[in-house]
């Protein structure tokens, strides 16, 4: 059930993120909001999801998934460019959070 949790925690920051830039500096009511309740429920979920699973891999995987999601929101969705060096990068988050992930379980 943990990973449940840190699924949806995941999904939470990313909707958060995903409206960051709709709240126009936090001048509009609605995406500030729903950037609110989206992240106050990210660190909930998280916070029940590190009852079972280390801080460490929870919070690598949290992280590390959520960026990779972001980048592709931000290039399907919010007109952001998608480089090489963007995918590069996200291969490199990733690979960081697998071997985290193998660390841990040991």
């Amino acid at each position: 059930m943990a990973y449940v949790f840190l699924l949806a925690a995941i999904s939470a920051e990313v909707i958060g993120t995903s409206l960051l830039k709709a709240t126009d500096g936090f001048t509009r009511l609605w995406p500030t909001l729903g950037l609110a309740v989206a992240y106050l429920s990210a660190f909930g979920l998280l916070a029940l999801a590190v009852r079972e699973i280390p801080v460490g891999v929870a919070y690598a995987v949290w992280s590390g998934l959520g960026t990779a999601a972001i980048v592709a929101i931000g290039a399907a969705f919010l007109d952001e460019p998608l480089s090489v060096t963007k995918v590069i990068g996200v291969g490199l988050v990733i690979a960081g959070v697998v071997v985290l992930n193998l660390g841990g379980a040991n």
